[in-house]
């Protein structure tokens, strides 16, 4: 199973878009938050996904939640924006707020900056940002869950 994770849009639908229509194998796509518009006016185009959306902090009278947690069959995925976790001063919050939800991936946003890392058995997966990176690379993470293993990656538009 694939999963597409995209993160801080900030007015910019399109690059979902071409993401999606890039990664057309995956079912799973996570938006992280910055800006929720963004995500609902592509989601009618691609009726085949399943989305799973949180709010971030420039989503304002939003009703999605501030993070979440869904259950593949091998494999637990915690996912927030990352602002109420203080992703910005260290991972130690989302980490533990991973843990104690038994999440074997972290997702977060915010930082807009890519990275992956592997902590106490828990992977954590900032994807960047699609629409303003501050690493100078406008990104989005795929994950591939496996018999094998968890198998993350980022991706360059």
């Amino acid at each position: 199973m694939r999963l597409v994770v995209i993160s801080d849009t900030h007015g910019r639908p399109s690059l979902i878009d071409r993401v999606l229509r890039r990664e057309s194998e995956a079912r799973e796509v996570f938006f992280l938050g910055d800006v929720v518009g963004d995500i609902k006016e592509v989601m009618p185009f691609f009726p085949d996904r399943n989305f799973r959306i949180v709010r971030g902090n420039c989503d304002f009278l939003c009703d999605y939640p501030l993070f979440d947690i869904i259950k593949y069959q091998n494999c637990s995925v915690y996912f927030t924006h990352g602002h109420t976790h203080s992703v910005k001063s260290g991972l130690d919050i989302l980490s533990n707020a991973a843990k104690n939800a038994g999440a074997d991936i972290a997702l977060y946003g915010h930082t807009h900056i890519s990275s992956i890392e592997y902590k106490d058995g828990v992977y954590l997966i900032n994807c960047g940002s699609l629409a303003s990176p501050r690493d100078g690379k406008n990104s989005y993470a795929v994950i591939d869950i496996t018999e094998r293993g968890i198998l993350p990656a980022i991706k360059y538009l």
